[in-house]
C-alpha cells in the first residue's frame, strides 16, 4: 500500500514538473519572438552568415526544403520549428 501511495505522489509531482516546464518553454518562445521583432525594428542584422543564406536559398530553389531546414538546424543549433520558420521566411522573401 505504501508503494502505491509513493508512486501516486511521484506521478503527481512529475506531472506538475512537466506542466511547469511547458509553461517556461512557452514563455521563452514568446520572449524570443518579442526580441526578434525588436531586433528587426532597430535594424539588427541577421546573425546567419551570407554564404549560409545563399546555400539555403539554393537548396530551397532546388526543391530541397527539408535539406535546407536540416542545414540551418545544424549551423544554428535551433529547433525544428524555428528552423522551419526561418526557411519559410526565405521562401516568402523569394516570392
Amino acid at each position: 500500500m505504501d508503494n502505491k501511495i509513493m508512486l501516486t505522489i511521484g506521478v503527481i509531482l512529475l506531472i506538475g514538473v512537466i506542466g511547469t516546464i511547458n509553461q517556461l518553454l512557452n514563455e521563452l518562445k514568446r520572449i524570443s519572438k518579442t526580441v526578434d521583432k525588436i531586433a528587426k525594428q532597430i535594424g539588427v542584422n541577421d546573425p546567419v552568415p551570407e554564404n549560409l543564406i545563399n546555400e539555403l536559398k539554393s537548396l530551397v530553389s532546388e526543391g530541397k526544403k527539408i535539406e535546407a531546414i536540416k542545414r540551418y538546424r545544424k549551423a544554428t543549433g535551433l529547433g525544428l520549428k524555428e528552423s522551419k520558420e526561418y526557411i519559410d521566411s526565405l521562401v516568402n522573401m523569394k516570392e
